[in-house]
């Protein structure tokens, strides 16, 4: 059984590529990219396929009996919809038989934010696969918490972290826990047909602040600010990748907020084990080589 994995040059694909090998051969996986060479993840044969080319796409998906379709990334600059109905037409055309979508969890409630648009796509990716005619699994991710992790200990410099998600709960991954779950899931048939939130715990900002605060040894406090004020801060932050990412960034806190992200937890019965707790996963972040690029 061959395994397909997606955009393997990013940071969910390639953790993804390495968590692989403990469930299956790794004369069994196959690298996916618009530049092969760029995937890190050595000893696994890699192929080129770029969402935007069909033919190539079908062509990487050759004798590969399951493909982990990554979503496109927000910023782009491509209609993102035609994107996964490329992929996924490509893998009906090579004979692929499942296919794993990473879309985001919520329920609903972030339909008002400035995330609405974004999530959009990630539900009409979720609707065209059901459709396909392919054995499908759908992964809900929970919001990544090295990112988080990243804009916390920077707010060390002014003791203060903010944005507008107030007392909103959420649930918090780490791209590595996200990725033990997808390779998990591959060889299990049981999964066909299931949607799963992949969280574990659920905390406010000022809980993970404080969570932050201990693992890390820092004196920072929550504060909530505006949807605009945020809004001007992420126009800065995110200057390179356009406003675009910056309202949809915004957004994420306003879903928060709303509580579109406190969801029930499907971790286990996807993985068979829960999440790891969000200290954990902090402490891991922290103890990890090279760590402290997380401050930067």
């Amino acid at each position: 059984m061959r395994v397909a994995v997606t955009a393997a040059t990013g940071r969910l694909g390639q953790a993804i590529l390495r968590h692989l090998p403990e469930e299956i051969p790794v004369s069994d996986i196959v690298a996916v990219a618009r530049e092969p060479a760029r995937v890190q993840v050595p000893g696994i044969e890699k192929r080129a396929g770029d969402y935007a080319d069909i033919g190539q796409m079908t062509a990487a998906f050759r004798g590969i009996h399951t493909v982990i379709l990554i979503s496109a990334p927000v910023a782009g600059g491509s209609d993102r919809v035609p994107l996964h109905r490329n992929v996924i037409e490509a893998a009906r055309r090579a004979g692929v038989v499942r296919l794993f979508y990473t879309s985001v969890i919520g329920n609903g409630l972030e339909s008002g934010t400035w995330f609405g648009p974004t999530q959009q796509v990630n539900r009409q990716a979720e609707a065209d696969l059901e459709a396909s005619g392919l054995q499908w699994v759908i992964g809900r991710n929970g919001l990544y918490l090295e990112l988080d992790l990243i804009q916390m200990r920077k707010a060390a410099d002014t003791g203060v972290y903010s944005n507008p998600a107030g007392e909103g709960r959420c649930g918090y991954l780490t791209i590595d826990e996200l990725a033990f779950a997808y390779a998990r899931m591959v060889g299990d048939d049981r999964h066909a047909g299931n949607i799963y939130n992949l969280i574990g715990e659920t905390h406010s900002q000022a809980e993970l602040v404080a969570m932050v605060n201990d693992v890390f040894g820092l004196q920072i406090r929550y504060e909530a600010i505006s949807d605009e004020a945020c809004l001007d801060k992420f126009r800065v932050l995110m200057a390179e990748r356009g406003e675009a990412v910056a309202r949809m960034l915004t957004g994420v806190f306003q879903g928060i907020r709303a509580g579109a992200y406190d969801v029930p937890s499907h971790f286990v019965p996807a993985t068979g084990r829960p999440a790891k707790s969000v200290r954990a996963m902090m402490e891991e972040c922290r103890a990890k080589p090279g760590s402290s690029a997380l401050a930067s």
